[in-house]
């Protein structure tokens, strides 16, 4: 999950109260717990667990539903047995509209259980929360896409779109084998939608129990990381030269350190600084506002770039990560290279941040390569309003005076593979987090109670929105 949480909890000066669940869980809200439950206690940490079995924990409950075989399939790859993921698809009625499909990672970060208070593959209700790995990124909305289904099945619902899930490894691991990259390069016509929806909106909490914002993720970064590499012939260090392998790559960082990528914005990345720094009434959000109107306002720039976030929400931001040189405290050094991560604005390809980067270093004698995977680099999807309006819609109802407000991330998720064969993706609203991220993918993660079992609700009733109207 890659919400603003810590963006939107400070932006927000309008709260409401979110719909408050039952005291005592209702039966549907139970049954919806131990599936969750089961997904939680599932390990599938990349080092010791297996998305395989709990696609097939999930297959097994679609199954006993009443979802006949047919419309489910497990998949794996020989090289990759356990990274493993599963598609259901729920039939609808017209031959006309288009499907929609609903996508969640069940993979999770690694968690050491000697760092937890908990048993961090153990699913534990306590003091209002359901504490585990993956309850928060992206086991709850995975629980609640399986739910969804289960539900249709049993109320015998015929909707006219067709509604599938995507259940996938791989997202939460830079270079291991992608359940939705491998659908997308092999299995296209199994995952064919008009839409899909995702991780990476979501709602916002004050901490306190107010839900305070709710946005819907329109667009994401690519991200590419580039081997920067200077080498010499070295010798004894008793005797310096000028040509110095690590002062000539000091020379490269210290360029890239002192230079910023101009200032861009999508159609919603302008709409989120309109209508978030509305909402703050601060400098900052006076800034913002301005800059929505005019991106060459240098003075507001200035003010909103005192924010990390907002920062690099406006341009394709490079850092460098990693550092390496030399072989030997009384040699000169014969190499010293350094990873620099990019986070690349939409509209950017890899190739073209690759040569913006020569072109500040200035300096032939400094190598650029750029490292795999390479990820594409898709368009934004549009923000249509037959997406975000049964969005706003339901908020309205759930959350009485608060408005879903369009957000880019500066991250990316599994959105960037199905951007890149034409099925546009959007994070929804629902679920909110708290200002601290939850322990998302950190120690202790968890999710709260009443976020769970009311984001449910909402997101069983947006699905059901875009279903009966094809």
């Amino acid at each position: 999950m890659k919400s603003l949480s810590a963006l939107l909890v400070s932006a927000m000066l309008l709260t409401a109260p979110a719909i408050a669940a039952e005291a005592q869980p209702r039966p549907d809200q139970l049954a919806f717990r131990d599936l969750y439950k089961e997904l939680v206690e599932t390990n599938t940490t990349l080092s010791s667990g297996s998305c395989t079995l709990a696609a097939e924990r999930m297959a097994a409950r679609l199954k006993a539903a009443g979802i006949p075989d047919s419309r489910l399939t497990l998949f794996a790859t020989p090289e990759n047995p356990k990274e493993g993921g599963l598609v259901a698809v729920y039939p609808g009625t017209s031959k006309n509209a288009k499907p929609i499909l609903l996508v969640a990672h069940i993979d999770v970060v690694e968690a050491k259980r000697a760092d937890w208070e908990r048993d961090p593959f153990k699913m534990v209700e306590e003091n209002g929360y359901f504490y585990g790995r993956g309850t928060a990124d992206d086991k709850a909305q995975a629980a609640v896409w399986v739910d969804t289904l289960i539900r249709f099945q049993q109320a015998g619902y015929k909707p006219k779109r067709t509604v599938k899930v995507a259940l996938t490894c791989g997202e939460e691991t830079n270079g291991a084998f992608n359940g939705v990259e491998w659908l997308a390069a092999n299995k296209r016509d199994l995952i064919d939608a008009e839409f899909a929806l995702n991780e990476g909106g979501g709602g916002d909490s004050d901490g306190k129990g107010k839900v305070i914002g709710q946005s819907v993720q329109v667009g994401e970064k690519t991200f590419a990381n580039f081997r920067l590499e200077t080498r010499n012939p070295g010798g004894h260090s008793s005797a310096p030269v000028p040509d110095n392998a690590i002062y000539e790559l000091s020379r490269a960082l210290t360029k890239i350190a002192d230079y910023d990528f101009p200032v861009e914005m999508t159609d919603t990345t302008r709409r989120f600084f309109a209508e978030a720094g509305a909402a703050r009434g601060d400098e900052t959000g006076r800034a913002m506002v301005a800059l929505a109107k005019n991106p060459a306002d240098k003075a507001a720039e200035a003010i909103v770039n005192k924010d990390p976030f907002l920062h690099s929400n406006l341009r394709t931001t490079c850092v460098a990560t990693l550092l390496d040189g030399g072989h030997a405290p009384n040699a000169l050094p014969q190499r010293a290279g350094a990873n620099i991560n990019c986070r690349i604005f939409p509209g950017h390809s890899i190739e073209s941040i690759k040569d913006e980067l020569a072109r500040v270093i200035g300096d032939p004698g400094v190598t650029i390569t750029q490292l795999p995977p390479k990820r594409p680099a898709p368009p934004a999807p549009p923000l249509d309003p037959k997406i975000i309006g049964p969005m706003q819609k339901l908020v309205d109802k759930y959350w009485p005076g608060l408005k879903v407000i369009p957000s880019m991330a500066n991250g990316y998720t599994d959105a960037t593979f199905l951007g890149a064969v034409g099925i546009p993706t959007y994070g929804i609203p629902g679920m909110w987090g708290d200002p601290d991220g939850n322990g998302a993918h950190g120690l202790n993660e968890r999710m709260e109670v009443r976020s769970v079992y009311v984001g449910r609700d909402y997101m069983f009733d947006l699905v059901k929105a875009y279903a009966d109207k094809p």
